[in-house]
């Protein structure tokens, strides 16, 4: 992987420069697109333009009485899938503590996050940790991947996690 390269897929849209200036404003912007109140659609063009060519979103799946396993989705998979719940019912989910390390140009960002229905409400529906791995090519970053696991009992956010 020594010579791997993300490279603007042409079809792609275009990223807006401020969202992917550094680690904190792709962060930012990834809570951001999917965030909103019932009835507003997401903006799935500036999603797109968040990710490397190639780039993959994996939530853990757990049934009943079965061991997790990973859904592993493309980003226009994951806009597919989720677009239509995320408009109908509102969704807002933001950073409540984070932890990063870098090397060269990765970066591999535990972001714990907290999901609402409605920026008012007082409690979360959900909170978990999102691990981010994240490329910059010297002009931009690019997510590469989002794996994420949500926090339930026997499985709570780890304070180390919950410090900016």
């Amino acid at each position: 992987m020594a010579r791997a390269q993300a490279t603007a897929d042409s079809t792609a849209p275009r990223a807006n420069p401020a969202d992917v200036a550094s680690v904190d404003a792709i962060i930012a912007s990834l809570y951001d697109v999917i965030s909103g109140p019932a009835g507003q659609a997401r903006d799935w063009n500036r999603f797109r333009s968040l990710f490397a060519p190639g780039a993959r979103l994996i939530p853990t799946r757990r049934a009943t009485d079965a061991p997790p396993r990973p859904a592993v989705l493309t980003p226009d998979e994951y806009a597919q899938r989720a677009g239509s719940a995320l408009t109908q019912n509102g969704f807002f989910e933001h950073e409540i503590g984070r932890s990063i390390d870098r090397f060269g140009a990765i970066a591999q960002v535990f972001s714990a996050y907290e999901s609402k229905r409605s920026a008012s409400d007082a409690k979360p529906f959900a909170r978990g940790i999102n691990s981010i791995q994240l490329f910059d090519d010297g002009t931009r970053w690019y997510v590469v991947t989002i794996y994420w696991d949500s926090e339930r009992p026997g499985n709570p956010i780890p304070e180390k996690y919950l410090r900016r």
